[in-house]
């Protein structure tokens, strides 16, 4: 019955490639309009073509995520907005041995995986206020959890997942009035660009929880972190 006005949208930061366009084609496959958040002109428009050649509705937005004027260009350059994906995300250069880390390194890290996030959530959150049932995810990874301690010794990277969890925590308990509903997910350890393709898991089987917690019912959890197996302890 409804015009095309009510076809929902959601906008993907860092969706030009791995898990991030795994996530933008599988919420455009479920009819999504999807917004591909991306820095490198190239990159993004090649990405836009890819999904448009697979039948999605996707169009491109520029958006580096450490920038506000690029942040609030990209806001006001969005009619509506259902859903919110944070993917964008860096890991930073390595070995991060946290007794000769590099507090540049770690700034550099903090700036894309924890500031980027609220840069890019606050611009849109009125957009997604207005929105029926808007969702917000954030994807973390488990080598943030404290309880579980996963991979290598990375003390910039690691602890940024950390505190984008508090962050998580700290929006859903903040919005618990409202209908946004925000949580993060672990994707996994996927063969991307990002681990130098070495895991055998697929960038599709990475965005499958991110694709969940942003389809989530209205009665869904709120502020949980989340992979395929369930409740992620952190």
């Amino acid at each position: 019955m409804g015009g095309v006005n009510d076809k929902r949208t959601a906008l993907v930061t860092g969706a030009n490639k791995g898990i991030g366009f795994a996530i933008a084609e599988g919420l455009g496959a479920l009819g999504f309009t999807v917004a591909v958040g991306a820095r490198d002109d190239v990159r993004r428009k090649d990405a836009v073509e890819r999904l448009r050649a697979k039948g999605i509705d996707a169009f491109g937005v520029a958006l580096d995520v450490t920038s506000d004027d690029s942040v609030a260009e990209a806001a006001a350059a969005l009619d509506r907005l259902d859903v919110l994906v944070n993917n964008a995300g860096i890991s930073g250069p390595g070995p991060q041995d946290p007794a000769t880390l590099d507090l540049d390194v770690l700034r550099t890290v903090l700036d894309t995986n924890v500031f980027g996030v609220v840069r890019v959530t606050n611009a849109v959150l009125p957009l997604l206020r207005r929105a029926t049932s808007p969702r917000i995810v954030n994807v973390s990874s488990n080598m943030g959890s404290l309880a579980l301690q996963t991979g290598p010794v990375m003390a910039a990277y690691a602890p940024s997942k950390s505190m984008l969890n508090s962050l998580t925590v700290q929006y859903a308990r903040a919005l618990a009035d409202t209908n946004v509903i925000v949580n993060a997910c672990c994707p996994g350890y996927v063969a991307t660009d990002f681990t130098g393709h070495l895991p055998d898991r697929t960038p599709e089987q990475g965005a499958a929880i991110a694709i969940r917690l942003a389809t989530l019912p209205d009665d869904g959890p709120r502020g949980g972190f989340f992979d395929d197996e369930g409740v992620v302890p952190w």
